[in-house]
């Protein structure tokens, strides 16, 4: 349904006629709207190149036919076509997709093009006067009838073209960045960030461009675990996962073939019953137990630290601590096979290499800016605090309180824009106190809670964190990561720690065919979402190809899954000396440990 309100056009509507005096003194016209009547038989090809017209009144003339190029006039929001000879429509109205009000009443018309069913803004379809069959005048007179005639002509969209031959989208091109340093030992490995879309935000409401059937989690499931088992990732970080599709569906279906997992919903989960808790969405990595053993598994949850850090911040109250969105982290062990067959190189003697993997996904509303930028610095904070806590109870030789002692990867969807303060946080390594997406609202109390020597600090005027982060993704190489129809652009990112880390190639952009169409108005198809991808695999190891998804549906342009990014690099480990405890002390809550996790859960 459309978001702005719309305003029909005025019946009583009066035009002036311009004087040659005000045309000589350079007066400009302008008309949105064009009225044309005379009982006319056909239009002029020239009424096509109108394209700034928002209404159009045919009513009361003698066509009997419609041009398809009608559909080049996509500002129209009003179309009046009643009392006219119609006997049948072009499938190409179905991309005026701006259309608030269509009018076909009183003509000739007996079928309707399924196409009429992707305009998902329109609000008044005029059908009175018709020999319309049985079935869609039935619907049409229902309780919001408009609607449910759409949705009809929509779902069955698909199977009226079915015949049609169509084109498979080509795959992701994998960009190549660099090859790896063959002189040091090092891992290579792969690592994958996707937005799944949980099923209760996959509304008619929110996405009413899109069929049901393309919505329907037990259709959109096995398009998403294809495609995440295509890229055959290392590492996975999913956001929007829901609890129960976690634990009956994800998890099962990745351990089938060699992953284990960690999840966490959302803090609102703590007070539902056991039959809501399990529609509530969250956080999950996956990692490949043949190369990744897991040392600590942690939760951190954004409300309870905007509680304890308040400091008596309204702000920080009210805005901050409201929203439930989460974090979750897993310290992960390489697995000395996985360095001894990267490096080609016997590691005999070498002590164990350490990876942590975080994985977050920030408050939506752009109107919550300085939400998405606060959630961002604490989530970093408590990134460090694990890192500390690690460096303590693994009793690893590097000095506490360095911030990139351990190799970091953290994957989010940050809900944010390229030129955003949390992207401008995150890669630069601080923000200043006054950037505007703090809104001119008092935090800088709170944040000052965050500590400072590598974790936040507020010297300078500047909110600051240790971490030398570096996205795999710069450079405008991802047009887009989210594809809706009011919306395109990058929200979800992979970052990783210099020091330590280095990318070797990523997952290119969807190609050009597979983006070419104004009338597919948002991507991806339902059958092929786009991946976040980030692989940083051993050396010498051929890139994973994508695998195909399923076959191209040009009627299904509409399901909303953010792409994924995929990229290469390895690990040249620092010598992190590791010595083995028979009780490995985890860090207090928020983090969780693995037995408490799998009992927390159990479904």
């Amino acid at each position: 349904m459309p978001k702005e309100k719309y305003d029909p056009p005025d019946p009583r509507r009066m035009y002036t006629i311009m004087s040659s005096e005000e045309a000589a003194n350079g007066k400009k016209s302008y008309w949105a709207e064009l009225e044309i009547s005379g009982r006319v038989r056909s239009l002029s090809t020239a009424l096509w190149s109108l394209t700034h017209l928002t209404a159009l009144h045919l009513s009361d003339n003698s066509l009997s036919r419609i041009p398809p190029d009608i559909a080049k006039l996509h500002n129209l929001v009003y179309l009046d076509l009643s009392s006219n000879k119609i006997r049948s429509l072009p499938a190409e109205l179905g991309n005026m997709v701006s259309l608030r009000e269509l009018l076909l009443n009183n003509n000739q018309l007996r079928v309707l093009p399924f196409e009429l069913g992707k305009l998902f803004q329109l609000q008044t379809l005029g059908l009175k006067g018709n020999p319309l069959a049985q079935e869609i005048m039935s619907l049409y007179q229902e309780p919001d009838g408009t609607r449910r005639l759409l949705n009809y002509l929509l779902d069955n969209l698909a199977g009226a073209i079915k015949r049609i031959p169509t084109e498979q989208p080509p795959a992701r091109s994998w960009i190549s960045l660099q090859e790896p340093d063959r002189a040091r030992a090092s891992a290579l490995f792969s690592v994958m960030c996707y937005n799944v879309l949980c099923d209760k935000y996959a509304t008619r409401q929110l996405y009413g461009y899109c069929p049901s059937w393309a919505l329907n989690w037990e259709y959109r499931k096995k398009s998403i675990i294809q495609e995440i088992l295509g890229c055959n990732a290392d590492i996975i970080s999913l956001q929007e996962v829901e609890t129960e599709q976690y634990y009956s569906f994800f998890l099962p279906e990745l351990k089938e073939q060699g992953y284990d997992g960690f999840f966490s919903p959302k803090s609102r989960a703590r007070t539902m019953s056991e039959s809501d808790r399990k529609h509530v969405d969250g956080c999950a990595i996956f990692f490949k137990t043949e190369k990744f053993s897991a040392v600590q598994k942690h939760t951190v949850e954004f409300n309870q630290l905007a509680m304890a850090n308040s400091e008596g911040s309204e702000a920080m109250l009210n805005r901050v601590m409201t929203k439930d969105n989460i974090g979750v982290a897993v310290l992960l062990e390489v697995r000395k096979e996985m360095m001894e067959v990267s490096s080609g190189k016997s590691l005999h003697g070498m002590e164990k290499q350490l990876l942590l993997v975080a994985n977050a996904h920030m408050h939506w509303d752009p109107e919550y800016s300085d939400v998405k930028l606060v959630q961002t610095m604490m989530f970093l904070s408590e990134v460090k605090n694990i890192v500390d806590k690690a460096t303590r109870s693994l009793k690893l030789s590097s000095v506490s309180g360095e911030t990139n002692a351990i190799p970091l990867v953290l994957c989010a969807d940050l809900n944010s824009l390229p030129d955003s303060g949390v992207v401008e946080y995150l890669s630069s390594g601080g923000v200043d106190c006054t950037h505007k997406d703090f809104k001119e609202l008092r935090y800088s109390d709170s944040l000052t809670k965050f500590n400072c020597n590598g974790k936040n600090s507020t010297s300078n005027g500047r909110i600051t964190h240790g971490f030398k982060l570096k996205s795999a993704y710069e450079n405008g190489l991802m047009p887009y990561t989210n594809y809706t129809f009011d919306f395109k652009g990058v929200i979800d990112y992979i970052f990783y720690s210099k020091p330590h880390l280095n990318v070797l190639g990523i997952l290119g952009p969807p190609g050009p065919p597979l983006a070419r169409r104004e009338q597919c108005q948002r991507l991806p198809t339902s059958p092929h979402p786009l991946r976040p991808l980030l692989p940083l695999r051993p050396a010498g190891a051929a890139p994973a190809q994508p695998a195909p998804t399923g076959q191209w549906d040009p009627s299904a342009c509409t399901q909303v899954v953010s792409p994924c990014h995929t990229t290469r690099g390895e690990l040249q480990p620092q010598p992190l000396p590791f010595q083995p405890s028979s009780s490995l002390p985890l860090p207090a809550l928020p983090s969780t440990t693995m037995a408490e996790e799998d009992k927390k859960h159990n479904l």
